[in-house]
């Protein structure tokens, strides 16, 4: 069965991200075409990026940065939740991608962006580095405003019509990671 990450991009005390995320599983799990799971930042304690060779030369980094790859490397997809600070993708999350290497190539990605302007900026700037990691970006979207989307800018409370945007999302981070299987399959090949 593919197995798609749900990545909570945020790690800051009082973070919006959990409740988001919550909900994109929730209506993921109603879903047969994979399975669903959350993957929280916080829970992997990663330092500042601090290898002295970077992954994409072979670095492996500390135990924090081990479980992180492994936890990349084997899911197929991704749907990453991320909020937007200062208009820019969160340091935590940045950091994050950094850790990694080989391990998101040729596998889908959608994004869940929210902010004070639906998340555009950090949705811009994952979309450019998923280019760049060989990730695979689904072009629908769901953008979630602190004004329209949580109560009292804290509680989040989404529209039907974002249920509607989210389940295309699904529908197409499903689809581009099946299709993507058999280029994962042949990397996998001439690894082994």
């Amino acid at each position: 069965m593919t197995r798609i990450g749900i990545v909570i991009g945020s790690t800051r005390p009082g973070r919006l991200g959990p409740q988001v995320a919550g909900w994109v599983h929730e209506v993921s799990a109603r879903r047969s075409d994979a399975e669903f799971e959350l993957v929280d930042l916080a829970e992997f304690r990663l330092p500042l990026f601090d290898q002295v060779v970077p992954p994409a030369m072979g670095g492996a980094g500390g135990p924090g940065a081990q479980a992180w790859v492994r936890t990349v490397e084997s899911l197929d997809g991704f749907v990453f939740v991320t909020p937007e600070y200062n208009g820019q993708l969160p340091a935590a999350l940045k950091n994050a991608i950094d850790f990694v290497h080989a391990g998101w190539a040729d596998k889908a990605a959608g994004i869940v962006a929210y902010g004070v302007a639906g998340g555009a900026g950090s949705a811009a700037q994952l979309r450019q580095l998923c280019g760049l990691l060989g990730l695979a970006d689904v072009p629908a979207q769901v953008s979630l405003h602190l004004a329209t989307d949580f109560d009292d800018f804290r509680v989040f409370a989404p529209s039907a019509s974002r249920a509607r945007s989210l389940d295309e999302l699904l529908d197409r981070v499903a689809g581009w990671t099946a299709a993507l299987e058999h280029l994962r399959s042949a990397r996998t090949a001439t690894i082994a």
